[in-house]
């Protein structure tokens, strides 16, 4: 989260989280394969089509040639090493388990954060519109790890991965920041669409 934060810091939302993806997803294929995953023809072509599709994204670089369209690409490739490992993690829970798994991972956040808040700690002090704000994020970030657990309980690890999150991230890029799409990148969105139908399907 350290990587992913610090490059949409320095680049395009539109193009940093879909490049944090590409790994994941290639990495969650990979691993869960490994892992005894048999995905149907149909899934396969989706997962097949959905790196060709994120590569499109981020790699078509906005029409009015903005210097800091491709900025945060190394981070967001860092970012995603991290994020596929916790979910391929998450992903080996029994469904005995329970939500546990999730708890587990929320205290070892906590440990890892810890020593940082202890030394410097009038940076937990925001203010109260901030606050909630920051709460709400955790709670939403909390929300979609449940719900990745309770998928992935029920469906292979690599059709779970292809469901392409980044698409998101990309249109409120769009809405709300004001952020531009190259020809190549709305093709490769609309690839991106295509591919989290099929896995479903398969």
């Amino acid at each position: 989260m350290h990587f992913l934060n610090r490059g949409l810091s320095q680049g395009a939302m539109s193009v940093v989280v879909p490049v944090s993806a590409v790994t994941g997803v290639a990495l969650s294929v990979v691993c869960g394969v490994l892992l005894g995953d048999r995905p149907t023809t149909v899934a396969w072509l989706g997962i097949a089509l959905s790196a060709p599709a994120l590569w499109m994204v981020c790699r078509g670089g906005p029409e009015d040639g903005d210097p800091d369209g491709g900025g945060g690409v190394p981070d967001g490739l860092l970012a995603s090493a991290g994020v596929a490992l916790q979910y391929i993690a998450l992903a080996q829970a029994g469904a005995a388990g329970g939500l546990w798994p999730k708890v587990a991972g929320r205290v070892a956040a906590g440990l890892v954060v810890l020593p940082a808040a202890v030394r410097h700690p009038r940076r937990l002090l925001l203010p109260p519109v901030r606050g909630v704000q920051a709460l709400l994020v955790g709670a939403g970030a909390a929300l979609g790890l449940i719900l990745y657990l309770l998928a992935a309980q029920r469906q292979l690890l690599a059709v779970v991965f292809a469901s392409l999150y980044p698409a998101l991230p990309v249109i409120l890029g769009l809405a709300l920041l004001d952020e531009r799409l190259s020809r190549q990148q709305i093709l490769g969105l609309m690839g991106a669409g295509v591919a989290t139908v099929l896995p479903s399907l398969g």
